[in-house]
């Protein structure tokens, strides 16, 4: 028996941990981790850019859908403040009409058809009388010292408010108590 010198031992060892075509396996083997991590980073790239591409279809429906309600909910703004300005004039009528006019009864039956078919349309009146002023609401005409009044109460509407659905077709103009 014959005893391996240090360069055969050295070889030896060297042929036991890495036999031929071992490197290129591993190699191969880290070349295929290395392929499979970008791939599995591109899909969940590619994942992440769909669900945000998802949600913002969903944005855009609903979006779209609350704009076609917006849109048939206050289609009658233009109209509704034409119809406003008849009722307005019918109401001056009747103030002013005697009582005895013959025309009376026509335009009372005429007034209430109008009230009934702008209340069906979502249109509601601004009646502010007594309440405090909002500049949301109303449109002050003319503020008047009162020591009988709250301060920025609104004493007297000169002309209604309107509103459509909520949303203010027209502001209510009052008068408005001051400090005296």
């Amino acid at each position: 028996m014959t005893v391996p010198n240090e360069h055969d031992r050295e070889a030896g060892g060297a042929a036991r941990q890495a036999p031929p075509g071992a490197q290129d396996e591993a190699g191969d083997v880290g070349a295929l981790q290395a392929a499979l991590a970008a791939a599995e980073g591109r899909a969940l790239e590619s994942r992440d850019l769909y669900m945000r591409a998802l949600a913002e279809l969903e944005n855009v429906r609903k979006r779209a859908s609350r704009d076609v309600e917006q849109a048939h909910k206050f289609a009658l703004e233009r109209i509704a403040n034409d119809l406003v300005a008849v009722k307005d004039s019918l109401e001056l009528g009747l103030a002013n009409a005697s009582p005895t006019d013959k025309l009376r009864e026509g335009t009372e039956a005429t007034l209430q058809l109008l009230s009934k078919a702008l209340e069906k349309a979502g249109i509601s009146e601004i009646l502010p009388q007594g309440e405090q002023f909002n500049p949301e609401l109303h449109e002050a005409m003319l503020a008047q010292p009162s020591a009988q009044h709250v301060p920025n109460s609104i004493l007297q509407v000169v002309q209604k408010g309107y509103q459509l659905n909520g949303r203010l077709l027209r502001p209510a103009r009052v008068i408005v108590a001051k400090e005296p």
